[in-house]
């Protein structure tokens, strides 16, 4: 599927005391309209592309869908372009920035709110770590990564991020295996938003939980990007930036192993280390 295309704009720059007109590329951010089973629930702040990925790992991190079969039909907007899916695509299309999915009636768990999601933080139904818990099993022990393998997934999340060296705008979020090979990368003006359109992939393609990968994220690694790959059931998550105090203790109390600061030939393990060769 193509990547989106970022919309010029008129800029006026200032260099060396200097000012000229000139153009520059922006990160495009739209709203999405996501729907369930026709009623309202959500409006995401995010890239345009990959809309029904988006939509299905959010609501595999909200624990409103736990299988793909809950998901009877949904319903698209032209402008989404989605690839051949799993799911049934329904011929009649949605107005612009819409997907609208559609649950089967005795399997899946609505929720009993709305919510909303802006590009900056990401939707969190669970606001505690012991609430998440009730959700999610801990992450099992099994794959383990040698430590000169880690610094490299920053360098190739960088190189597939296309859009990123005209916009400087985007996060990206590259799904690994244990031989350090990119499998899949998404991106997205927010990073949350980038992981729910991997896990989102991932549950189409009938591979969840990913008990044999890595994700990298570009940016920091906040609380919403720890539950998102918990839910996945990622064992490890390494982020070129900074994990919050929250995501750390969320990282502990499921098993995860959680990189900071990736970046060069350095980074740090604050959680369950075992899975880092020495």
């Amino acid at each position: 599927m193509p990547r989106p295309q970022a919309p010029p704009v008129q800029v006026a720059r200032w260099r060396a005391g200097d000012w000229r007109d000139d153009r520059d590329q922006v990160a495009a951010e739209e709203p999405l309209q996501l729907s369930l089973d026709g009623k309202p629930l959500s409006i995401v702040m995010r890239t345009p592309g990959n809309d029904l990925e988006l939509a299905l790992g959010l609501l595999w991190a909200e624990q409103v869908i736990r299988s793909l079969d809950d998901v009877a039909r949904v319903r698209i907007s032209a402008e989404a372009q989605e690839s051949e899916t799993r799911v049934p695509v329904s011929g009649d299309l949605v107005e612009s920035n819409q997907v609208d999915v559609y649950l089967r009636t005795t399997a899946a768990r609505r929720p009993e709110r709305s919510f909303l999601a802006s590009s900056a933080c990401g939707v969190c139904g669970a606001t505690t770590v012991e609430s998440l818990a009730l959700d999610f099993a801990r992450i099992p022990p099994g794959l383990t990564l040698g430590a000169a393998m880690l610094p490299s997934l920053s360098d190739r999340l960088r190189e597939q991020q296309r859009i990123f060296e005209s916009t400087g705008g985007l996060h990206a979020a590259g799904l690994f295996d244990e031989r350090g090979e990119l499998e899949l990368l998404r991106e997205d003006i927010g990073r949350h938003n980038a992981v729910d359109k991997v896990v989102g992939r991932a549950l189409l393609d009938g591979r969840l939980p990913l008990a044999r990968s890595v994700l990298a994220v570009s940016g920091r690694a906040g609380y919403e990007v720890v539950q998102k790959a918990v839910a996945a059931g990622i064992p490890i998550l390494a982020a070129v930036g900074a994990p919050s105090s929250l995501a750390v203790a969320t990282a502990e109390r499921f098993g995860m192993t959680l990189v900071g600061f990736l970046r060069d030939d350095r980074f740090n393990v604050y959680t369950a280390p075992e899975r880092i060769g020495r």
